[in-house]
């Protein structure tokens, strides 16, 4: 949701680019983690896992560019930031449990 808050302030030129992007990535990792777990096999979720972790890289790098381009200021983009480093040790500690089942 912090995504979709974010991007609300991206120029209307971005509708199509960054913003887009930005905003598919993050409904893909929530997307990816209810799939995988609806799957309801372990092969099945780590490998849906993975995907979500790809797209939260994505998120990051994204992330970068809107900040390189001025879209975020210092706080939005360290607060961004955070919050998908969060979820990446999250989705890692997640894979390592499920690992070593």
């Amino acid at each position: 949701m912090a995504i979709y808050d974010a991007t609300k302030a991206f120029p209307d030129a971005e509708r199509f680019g960054l913003t887009s992007q930005l905003r598919r990535g993050g409904v893909s990792v929530v997307s990816n983690i209810a799939e995988g777990y609806g799957r309801q096999s372990t092969p099945d979720y780590v490998r849906f896992l993975r995907i979500a972790r790809g797209a939260l890289y994505e998120i990051e790098t994204q992330l970068l560019f809107a900040k390189e381009l001025g879209y975020l200021n210092e706080t939005k983009s360290v607060n961004l930031q955070s919050l998908t480093d969060e979820c990446l040790r999250m989705l890692a500690g997640l894979l390592r449990s499920l690992d070593r089942s």
